[in-house]
């Protein structure tokens, strides 16, 4: 399976988000699925396809290419695919992947995964998404995303468009499960 990360590109952050998404990338490589993602070379990218590598697992980075100058780009993936946009690039990795896993991040993060999970609200892909809670980081983010259910802003079927894990290896089972399902 190919599985798209989104996460943070920075690097300021604690030590524990590096810790459990190295982890993450790790445990994708282990279970022989396929990590894909923005190919960024800081952050928890970086850490995701450290893990990764660490585990001679396979990793597909895709990027714009003006991101290619200095060590903006982690270069030791599988596959490096570079795209004239964002645009670009956010098709590329949604059409290439089989399952989307949002880690810890900022905005670009979120518009990600809410484009992700917008298109399965509207019926434009059945892949499953999931959101791996580190520390406790989306916790408020789990609140705002009840609280739209609660006032009407959205439905339960958008609401079940996603789980929410606190662990990396339940995480993949669900995935695995998903894609089972999605096979049939």
């Amino acid at each position: 399976m190919k599985i798209c990360v989104f996460g943070a590109s920075s690097d300021n952050i604690e030590k524990i988000y590096f810790d459990k998404t190295e982890e993450f990338g790790k445990n994708i490589a282990r279970r022989s699925h396929t990590l894909i993602f923005g190919a960024g070379a800081h952050g928890l990218m970086g850490a995701a396809a450290r893990g990764a590598e660490k585990e001679n697992g396979d990793i597909i980075g895709i990027s714009p290419s003006f991101f290619d100058e200095g060590d903006i780009i982690y270069k030791k993936c599988t596959e490096l695919i570079f795209t004239k946009t964002t645009a670009e690039r956010k098709k590329l990795m949604e059409d290439m992947s089989d399952a989307f896993v949002m880690v810890p991040g900022g905005i670009g993060t979120y518009e990600e995964f809410f484009e992700v999970l917008a298109l399965k609200q509207l019926g434009k892909h059945t892949k499953p998404i999931a959101v791996l809670n580190i520390n406790g980081y989306f916790d408020k983010f789990e609140e705002f995303m009840l609280h739209t259910l609660n006032t009407g802003f959205t439905t339960a079927e958008a609401k079940a468009g996603y789980k929410m894990f606190d662990d990396s290896a339940a995480l993949l089972e669900y995935l695995e499960e998903e894609q089972g399902k999605n096979k049939k």
